[in-house]
Protein backbone atom coordinates (compact mmCIF):
# COMPACT_ATOMS: atom_id res chain seq x y z
CA UNK A 1 0.00 0.00 0.00
CA UNK A 2 2.51 2.69 1.01
CA UNK A 3 5.05 1.56 -1.78
CA UNK A 4 1.65 1.90 -4.08
CA UNK A 5 0.86 5.10 -2.43
CA UNK A 6 4.50 6.66 -3.38
CA UNK A 7 4.69 5.13 -6.92
CA UNK A 8 1.36 7.24 -8.02
CA UNK A 9 2.56 10.08 -6.05
CA UNK A 10 5.68 10.47 -7.93
CA UNK A 11 4.21 9.50 -11.05
CA UNK A 12 1.64 12.51 -10.39
CA UNK A 13 4.62 14.94 -10.01
CA UNK A 14 5.10 15.17 -6.49
CA UNK A 15 7.83 15.54 -4.61
CA UNK A 16 8.29 12.63 -1.93
CA UNK A 17 10.18 11.09 0.98
CA UNK A 18 10.30 7.43 2.43
CA UNK A 19 10.23 6.39 5.79
CA UNK A 20 10.39 2.36 6.28
CA UNK A 21 12.29 0.05 8.90
CA UNK A 22 13.63 -2.19 6.07
CA UNK A 23 16.82 -0.64 4.99
CA UNK A 24 16.61 -2.53 1.87
CA UNK A 25 13.23 -2.59 1.26
CA UNK A 26 13.00 1.38 1.11
CA UNK A 27 16.20 2.20 -0.88
CA UNK A 28 15.43 -0.33 -3.69
CA UNK A 29 11.98 1.28 -3.54
CA UNK A 30 13.76 5.25 -3.60
CA UNK A 31 16.31 4.39 -5.94
CA UNK A 32 13.29 3.05 -8.63
CA UNK A 33 11.83 6.29 -8.01
CA UNK A 34 14.21 8.70 -7.42
CA UNK A 35 13.45 10.40 -3.93
CA UNK A 36 14.87 10.67 -0.61
CA UNK A 37 14.34 8.13 2.11
CA UNK A 38 15.01 7.75 5.99
CA UNK A 39 15.56 4.22 7.84
CA UNK A 40 13.25 4.30 10.70
CA UNK A 41 11.45 2.15 13.08
CA UNK A 42 8.28 3.71 14.44
CA UNK A 43 8.46 1.28 17.68
CA UNK A 44 11.66 3.36 18.65
CA UNK A 45 11.07 5.97 21.04
CA UNK A 46 12.21 8.83 19.24
CA UNK A 47 12.26 7.71 15.64
CA UNK A 48 10.53 10.97 14.68
CA UNK A 49 13.88 13.26 15.44
CA UNK A 50 16.03 10.63 13.41
CA UNK A 51 13.33 11.32 10.39
CA UNK A 52 13.52 15.17 11.12
CA UNK A 53 17.28 15.30 10.84
CA UNK A 54 16.82 13.93 7.36
CA UNK A 55 13.50 16.12 6.04
CA UNK A 56 12.22 19.59 7.52
CA UNK A 57 9.36 20.95 5.34
CA UNK A 58 6.65 18.85 4.07
CA UNK A 59 3.03 19.09 2.48
CA UNK A 60 1.25 15.83 3.75
CA UNK A 61 1.88 12.80 5.99
CA UNK A 62 -0.06 9.18 4.67
CA UNK A 63 0.95 7.15 7.82
CA UNK A 64 0.64 4.11 6.36
CA UNK A 65 1.68 1.38 8.98
CA UNK A 66 -0.41 -1.62 10.11
CA UNK A 67 -0.23 -4.90 11.28
CA UNK A 68 -2.17 -7.91 12.14
CA UNK A 69 -2.87 -9.38 15.38
CA UNK A 70 -5.32 -11.70 15.11
CA UNK A 71 -6.08 -13.78 19.27
CA UNK A 72 -9.06 -14.78 21.03
CA UNK A 73 -9.65 -12.59 23.48
CA UNK A 74 -8.18 -15.14 26.54
CA UNK A 75 -4.83 -15.30 25.02
CA UNK A 76 -4.41 -11.49 24.26
CA UNK A 77 -1.92 -9.66 27.07
CA UNK A 78 -1.17 -6.26 27.93
CA UNK A 79 2.65 -6.18 26.20
CA UNK A 80 0.25 -7.26 22.73
CA UNK A 81 -1.80 -4.37 23.16
CA UNK A 82 1.06 -2.04 24.19
CA UNK A 83 3.13 -3.10 21.02
CA UNK A 84 -0.12 -2.75 18.56
CA UNK A 85 -0.82 0.78 20.00
CA UNK A 86 2.51 1.92 20.09
CA UNK A 87 2.58 0.86 16.03
CA UNK A 88 -1.18 2.07 15.34
CA UNK A 89 -1.89 5.31 17.39
CA UNK A 90 1.07 6.28 19.40
CA UNK A 91 3.77 6.65 17.00
CA UNK A 92 1.45 8.77 14.47
CA UNK A 93 0.41 10.91 16.82
CA UNK A 94 4.25 11.60 17.66
CA UNK A 95 5.18 11.78 13.72
CA UNK A 96 2.04 14.46 13.47
CA UNK A 97 3.24 16.66 16.59
CA UNK A 98 6.63 16.34 15.11
CA UNK A 99 5.41 17.64 11.37
CA UNK A 100 2.84 19.65 12.84
CA UNK A 101 4.36 23.27 12.14
CA UNK A 102 5.63 22.50 8.91
CA UNK A 103 1.69 20.88 7.88
CA UNK A 104 0.07 24.07 8.88
CA UNK A 105 2.35 26.07 7.54
CA UNK A 106 1.47 24.77 3.94
CA UNK A 107 -1.83 23.80 4.56
CA UNK A 108 -0.99 20.25 4.14
CA UNK A 109 -3.31 16.96 4.88
CA UNK A 110 -2.87 13.84 7.06
CA UNK A 111 -3.72 10.34 5.80
CA UNK A 112 -4.15 7.93 8.99
CA UNK A 113 -5.04 4.13 7.97
CA UNK A 114 -7.77 1.77 9.80
CA UNK A 115 -9.48 -1.43 9.19
CA UNK A 116 -13.02 -2.41 8.50
CA UNK A 117 -12.86 -4.13 11.24
CA UNK A 118 -12.80 -1.29 13.58
CA UNK A 119 -16.65 -1.21 12.63
CA UNK A 120 -17.73 -4.15 11.81
CA UNK A 121 -17.50 -7.41 14.41
CA UNK A 122 -14.85 -9.69 13.89
CA UNK A 123 -13.73 -12.91 15.68
CA UNK A 124 -9.71 -12.40 17.37
CA UNK A 125 -9.55 -9.29 16.06
CA UNK A 126 -9.67 -7.31 20.08
CA UNK A 127 -5.95 -6.48 19.40
CA UNK A 128 -6.65 -4.56 16.10
CA UNK A 129 -9.82 -3.44 15.78
CA UNK A 130 -9.46 -1.39 19.04
CA UNK A 131 -5.84 -0.08 18.28
CA UNK A 132 -7.60 0.84 14.73
CA UNK A 133 -11.05 2.47 16.31
CA UNK A 134 -9.10 4.84 18.39
CA UNK A 135 -7.15 5.80 14.93
CA UNK A 136 -10.45 6.96 13.82
CA UNK A 137 -11.30 8.52 16.82
CA UNK A 138 -8.19 10.27 16.49
CA UNK A 139 -8.92 10.96 12.91
CA UNK A 140 -12.48 13.23 13.71
CA UNK A 141 -10.35 14.97 16.60
CA UNK A 142 -7.65 16.31 15.19
CA UNK A 143 -9.63 17.20 12.13
CA UNK A 144 -11.55 19.14 14.27
CA UNK A 145 -8.60 20.93 16.00
CA UNK A 146 -6.50 21.55 13.19
CA UNK A 147 -8.94 22.75 11.20
CA UNK A 148 -8.79 25.31 8.87
CA UNK A 149 -4.93 24.42 8.36
CA UNK A 150 -4.42 21.06 8.37
CA UNK A 151 -6.97 18.36 7.04
CA UNK A 152 -6.85 14.82 8.71
CA UNK A 153 -8.57 11.69 6.80
CA UNK A 154 -8.47 8.16 7.43
CA UNK A 155 -8.99 4.77 5.06
CA UNK A 156 -10.37 2.08 5.84
CA UNK A 157 -9.29 -1.15 3.75
CA UNK A 158 -10.55 -4.74 4.20
CA UNK A 159 -8.27 -7.36 3.82
CA UNK A 160 -5.30 -6.86 1.00
CA UNK A 161 -2.81 -8.14 -0.34
CA UNK A 162 0.54 -7.39 1.14
CA UNK A 163 3.64 -8.59 2.96
CA UNK A 164 1.92 -8.70 6.64
CA UNK A 165 -1.67 -10.79 4.75
CA UNK A 166 0.73 -13.48 3.14
CA UNK A 167 0.51 -15.64 6.24
CA UNK A 168 -3.38 -15.88 6.25
CA UNK A 169 -3.35 -15.43 1.91
CA UNK A 170 -1.06 -17.97 1.20
CA UNK A 171 -3.16 -20.97 1.27
CA UNK A 172 -5.80 -20.58 -1.59
CA UNK A 173 -9.10 -22.02 0.13
CA UNK A 174 -8.93 -19.15 2.47
CA UNK A 175 -7.85 -16.92 0.01
CA UNK A 176 -10.80 -17.32 -1.86
CA UNK A 177 -13.40 -17.40 0.95
CA UNK A 178 -11.96 -14.12 2.36
CA UNK A 179 -12.81 -13.17 -1.22
CA UNK A 180 -15.93 -14.31 -1.70
CA UNK A 181 -16.54 -12.77 1.63
CA UNK A 182 -16.64 -9.44 0.26
CA UNK A 183 -19.46 -8.37 -2.28
CA UNK A 184 -17.17 -7.45 -5.23
CA UNK A 185 -16.00 -11.14 -4.79
CA UNK A 186 -12.34 -10.10 -4.77
CA UNK A 187 -9.55 -9.34 -2.01
CA UNK A 188 -7.91 -5.78 -1.96
CA UNK A 189 -4.63 -4.50 -3.75
CA UNK A 190 -2.43 -2.22 -2.48
CA UNK A 191 -3.50 0.29 -5.41
CA UNK A 192 -6.77 -0.07 -4.30
CA UNK A 193 -6.02 2.51 -1.08
CA UNK A 194 -3.38 4.15 -2.65
CA UNK A 195 -5.58 5.48 -5.24
CA UNK A 196 -7.89 7.38 -2.09
CA UNK A 197 -4.92 8.13 0.05
CA UNK A 198 -3.20 10.15 -2.99
CA UNK A 199 -6.48 11.91 -3.69
CA UNK A 200 -6.50 12.59 -0.29
CA UNK A 201 -3.55 13.76 0.45
CA UNK A 202 -3.02 16.22 -2.28
CA UNK A 203 -5.21 19.25 -3.08
CA UNK A 204 -7.84 17.37 -4.93
CA UNK A 205 -9.50 16.93 -2.18
CA UNK A 206 -9.13 20.12 -0.33
CA UNK A 207 -12.49 20.37 1.23
CA UNK A 208 -12.78 16.94 2.80
CA UNK A 209 -11.53 16.70 5.85
CA UNK A 210 -12.51 14.70 9.58
CA UNK A 211 -13.77 11.73 6.84
CA UNK A 212 -13.47 7.86 7.68
CA UNK A 213 -13.31 6.04 4.54
CA UNK A 214 -14.22 2.33 3.17
CA UNK A 215 -12.25 0.55 0.76
CA UNK A 216 -13.14 -2.93 1.07
CA UNK A 217 -15.14 -4.22 -1.73
CA UNK A 218 -18.59 -3.48 0.14
CA UNK A 219 -18.02 -5.65 2.68
CA UNK A 220 -18.78 -2.82 5.74
CA UNK A 221 -22.09 -2.25 3.98
CA UNK A 222 -23.42 -4.69 1.79
CA UNK A 223 -22.24 -8.28 3.62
Amino acid sequence: MGSSLAEQLKNSGNDIHLIARNENEVKTIAEKLGCTYTVADVLEEGFIEKVKSDISEIKGIAYCVGSIDLKPLRMVTEADMNKCMKLNLYSAIEAIKGFQESLKKNKGSVVLFSTVAAQRGFTNHTIIASAKAAVEGLTVTLAAEFAPHIRVNCIAPSLSKSKIAEPMLKNPAIAEGIAKAHPLKRLGEGKDSAALAKFLITEESSWITGQIIAVDGGRSKLS
